[in-house]
């Protein structure tokens, strides 16, 4: 446990640096934190949480100069971001080119999660870290959000390097608003009241429809399909195919890749976008080896079934 004071701030932020995991207090809930410019910690995430499928996460910036280096802002966003940031508004925006946050943390998406957090603590880290961080609320998958340090231990005792202590505010967590087209979205309903956001806007937030594709945390996320035909649960490889491997089960060659060559599903994780876009490249048949249907397997799992759907 740190204090929050700056030297324990700097303590952590060192520890993101490294790849590691923070648990820290923002306005609406705890966050657990990652650098999410990075795919590796990011997945340490999922492999924390238990997160059933890579949905996008938010990414936390210090500044608007900081967000605009990540999002596109549409004069929509930029009315919201100039009256609740910062705060507890989460706005959904297209990716800016040069971006830094990683595929991982936008789960391969080409919109990222933008959010300035108004809590001193996230404020004094963000600014120490220099980077975006991405950070899911810290809670167990299905589990209630912590709004204590306490409740953070409790969940995570062990499976994380470091939780910094603080209160919160407002106790749930950010609204969410989709601001991919000229007509903004409500995704999730949170801090910021929906009356409080339409009346600045001056219109009625947009509604998602059934089946949509979602691109906001804490929604089923729509996931970006490959050109090329994937064939899952693979044993061997066709002649005409490339390989997605895990474990080693392909033999090695130029038109292969390993997401884990030692079994590592948090590897695999980290490499999964990365690798799945890089053969999608080349090559319009991706045969998948078999994944372990276990802890993060199941979320490697998920998004390739849903990459399969769409391929081709």
């Amino acid at each position: 446990m740190l204090g929050a004071d700056p030297a324990a701030v700097a303590m952590a932020a060192d520890i993101l640096r490294a790849g590691g995991l923070v648990a820290f207090p923002t306005e609406t809930v705890f966050g657990l934190g990652a650098d999410a410019t990075s795919d590796a910690a990011v997945a340490k995430i999922y492999a924390a949480k238990g997160r059933p499928a890579f949905n996008p996460l938010i990414a936390h910036v210090a500044t608007r100069r900081a967000a605009e280096q990540q999002g596109i802002f549409s004069p929509q966003a930029v009315k919201l971001a100039d009256v609740f940031w910062p705060g507890p508004l989460t706005l959904v925006l297209p990716l800016a080119a040069g971006a830094s946050v990683c595929d991982l943390a936008r789960a391969g998406l080409g919109s990222v999660a933008l959010r300035i957090p108004s809590h001193p603590v996230a404020q004094q880290l963000l600014a120490v870290l220099g980077r975006p961080l991405a950070a899911p609320s810290a809670n167990p998958s299905g589990r209630v959000s912590a709004v204590t340090a306490a409740h953070v231990r409790e969940d995570f005792d062990g499976r994380i390097d470091a939780i910094i202590d603080g209160g919160v505010e407002v106790g749930v967590e950010s609204t969410i608003v989709g601001c991919l087209t000229d007509d903004p979205v409500l995704l999730r309903p949170g801090g910021i009241p929906r009356e409080a956001i339409e009346a600045v806007l001056g219109i009625k937030l947009g509604e998602t429809a059934p089946g949509a594709a979602v691109n906001a945390p804490g929604m089923l996320a729509a996931h970006y399909a490959p050109r090329a035909r994937l064939r899952l649960d693979a044993l061997n490889l066709e002649p005409d195919e490339a390989g997605l491997d895990f474990g080693g089960r392909f033999a090695p060659g130029s038109k292969v890749l390993d997401l884990s060559p030692r079994g590592d599903l948090t590897e695999a994780a980290a490499h999964l976008f990365a690798y799945l876009r890089r053969l999608d490249e080349t090559h319009s048949k991706i045969a998948v080896a078999p994944i372990p249907s276990e802890g993060l397997g199941e979320a490697i799992s998920d998004r390739l079934r849903r990459a399969a759907v769409g391929a081709g």
